[in-house]
């Protein structure tokens, strides 16, 4: 099957932070945790050796490569040096959509996906990095759903695309077969919005960055993953959260990403966007902000989640004002 979209080891020393909440499984391909809140995972701290980039630790960690280095921003990401210290950003704010399908946040750059749980199953969340489009390619916002899979697709670049690769001197034949140099990977999964996939890649070290022509982009292997649990007709949202505010063990906790270049406008006041994710879980929460920490985090923006606060569910049930404090 053809489609028009974008191209495409070491022992380490980690240790969890006390910050952990859910257990979580991980492997080669994403991380799956338990889901007992709005906040899952665990900052992880590891150590590097002399030949380590930070873009080999983004792969090691199932991390993307904006995010790792958002994270660690006085690490140099190509000469990190033996035995530096480098966080792996691994705990994240749920987004604020139905924990259903796939929910794939684009600012973040990262792919939630929510298996229906069988019955006695603790319902659980896997998470992968992504690549999105590039500012002249942006990728959709919406509803949409997986309309088909394929295995070892061939790769049908659109006129606009070819026109955009022959000005660079680069001449695309009209179709990319299977293979290793075809830049869809070796899986893809199509979605109802035309001419948009969810797919592997053949430049993995691209992933966390925006770089393809408005499809999402994995690991190689987050995307076998993906394709093998995943159904055809699994809804996916397309979700703009730059900031995520989730409540765990009566902590409240923002999480800070650079909004995406052409959002400048609408994210132009941001302490404002972030009052009101909080007064909508003010409904049903008693809070406690800490006006300096939610400062210092939005400021940060660093993709990691902080807390800000206290909560604790209002008793007489949710109502509409907002109760935050100094």
């Amino acid at each position: 099957m053809k489609f028009g979209c974008s191209e495409g080891d070491r022992n380490r020393r980690a240790v969890g932070f006390a910050l952990a909440l859910a257990v979580f499984s991980s492997g080669a391909s994403g991380r799956t945790y338990t889901r007992a809140g709005d906040v899952v995972g665990e900052i992880v701290l590891t150590t590097t050796v002399r030949t380590d980039t930070i873009a080999d630790i983004a792969r090691t960690y199932s991390q993307g490569y904006r995010e790792m280095r958002m994270a660690n921003p006085t690490v140099d990401p190509w000469l990190t040096g033996e035995d530096t210290e480098v966080l792996i950003p691994s705990q994240y704010v749920l987004p604020a959509a139905p924990r259903e399908g796939i929910v794939i946040n684009i600012p973040e750059m990262r792919l939630y996906y929510y298996p229906r749980a069988k019955p006695g199953e603790r319902p659980v969340v896997a998470t992968y990095p992504i690549s999105i489009g590039r500012q002249d390619w942006s990728t959709p916002h919406g509803a949409t759903r997986v309309v088909s899979k394929v295995k070892d697709p061939s790769w049908t670049p659109p006129a606009s695309i070819r026109r955009e690769h022959a000005a660079e001197g680069d001449i695309l034949p009209t179709v990319v077969p299977p293979g290793p140099n075809n830049p869809l990977g070796a899986y893809a999964l199509r979605l109802g919005i035309q001419g948009y996939l969810i797919h592997g890649t053949d430049k993995p070290y691209g992933i966390g960055m925006r770089v393809t022509h408005g499809c999402m982009r994995l690991y190689p292997q987050d995307i076998e993953r993906v394709f093998h649990t995943v159904p055809v007709g699994t809804p996916v949202r397309l979700v703009n959260e730059p900031f995520k505010v989730g409540i765990a063990g009566h902590q409240v906790y923002l999480e800070a990403h650079p909004h995406l270049e052409e959002d400048a406008a609408k994210f132009n006041d941001k302490f404002a966007h972030v009052a009101a994710l909080l007064a909508a879980r003010a409904k049903a929460y008693e809070m406690r902000v800490d006006w300096q920490a939610l400062r210092t985090t939005v400021y940060r923006a660093d993709g990691v989640p902080h807390p800000i606060g206290i909560a604790y569910p209002r008793a007489s049930g949710p109502v509409n004002t907002l109760a935050l404090g100094q």
